[in-house]
């Protein structure tokens, strides 16, 4: 039976320290942290876990590691257009993992507390006899009433993408040797977006009464666009043609062409998908101007309730699967 003694020791020397600037968290010393309403703003939650041979490969580094369990959460909240607040974290850890891990962790916590203006409110951590399993639930604020929802999404509404879409797939396929023949710079490139995700929290927030409706690409772009559908009732039609690589994506592509199909379903993205009335183009094009972030349209919604995906050759995409199956 491990010794609790052990546990409130790890807690009090690495987490504590990370409540700093938050009241309710008291320091980590009581059963519960208190957050306080704010006037006329709703709050927002969301929680991601990631265990260790299954969301990351588990021989990363701690602080990474630390990094994208945050960031993930992170993104959900920039995808309904919240600013961060706050966040709880539990994690089960298995005992050969030792003192310097959990500095390199809290250290990776740290710097993107400081990075993205969050704070550790409370949590728990525990001994587990099978691999690591770590768990964020983030608090953000939005005005009352205003968070973008998955659900309003509009027929002729025109459909954009944050950044560029594919790296994080390509990047965990270079991770298990299945994409050769790269060049190192390239090759660090899309394993670094696979590692250490990048929330658009900054867009997030512009979008609030712009977008019509926004969901992060966690999952794939044709699977969360389809959660989008869903919820919004319609359908989409697509330009494969038109989704933005980066330059990285682009040479894996024109080597392997076959590998589209990963770029539309691969997962690890964590860019925004949202859809915009067309009378708000121009308002995008100084957003992305205004935050040095390129905004791409790939496409319309429309009323079938269908996602037509067509490729570069003009003819119709049918995917095996739409993207990332949890538990799988």
């Amino acid at each position: 039976m491990p010794d609790r003694s052990d546990e409130f020791v790890r807690i009090s020397r690495y987490f504590a320290p990370l409540t700093e600037g938050f009241p309710g968290a008291f320091g980590l010393t009581d059963d519960a942290a208190v957050i306080a309403p704010m006037p006329e703003r709703d709050i927002v939650v969301t929680t991601d876990t990631m265990i260790a041979g299954v969301h990351f490969i588990g021989d990363e580094r701690p602080d990474l590691i630390a990094a994208k369990l945050l960031r993930v959460n992170l993104s959900d909240l920039a995808a309904m257009g919240a600013t961060p607040l706050a966040y709880m974290l539990n994690i089960a850890l298995p005992a050969s993992i030792g003192d310097d891990w959990l500095r390199a962790f809290a250290e990776g916590l740290a710097a993107d507390q400081a990075a993205f203006a969050v704070t550790l409110a409370g949590g728990d951590s525990v001994t587990t006899p099978g691999p690591s399993v770590l768990t964020i639930t983030a608090f953000g604020t939005v005005e009352a009433g205003r968070a973008v929802r998955r659900s309003a999404a509009q027929v002729e509404d025109i459909v954009y993408v944050s950044g560029t879409i594919g790296d994080g797939a390509i990047g965990l396929k270079l991770l298990h040797d299945e994409v050769p023949g790269l060049s190192p710079d390239k090759r660090d490139e899309l394993i670094g977006r696979y590692r250490l995700p990048r929330p658009r929290i900054g867009l997030g927030l512009r979008l609030v009464g712009l977008a019509s409706a926004a969901i992060d690409i966690s999952d794939g772009l044709a699977a969360d666009l389809m959660h989008v559908l869903a919820a919004s009732g319609v359908g989409a039609e697509i330009d494969a043609a038109s989704v933005p690589l980066s330059d990285a994506a682009r040479a894996v592509l024109d080597r392997e062409p076959d590998l589209l199909a990963t770029v539309l379903t691969g997962g690890d993205d964590y860019e925004l998908l949202f859809t915009v009335a067309p009378g708000y183009a121009a308002k995008i094009v100084k957003i992305a101007t205004d935050i040095s972030l390129p905004l791409t349209p790939i496409g319309r919604i429309v009323a079938d309730r269908e996602l037509h995906i067509t490729a570069p050759d003009g003819t119709e995409m049918q995917l095996a699967r739409k993207g990332w199956v949890h538990g799988r």
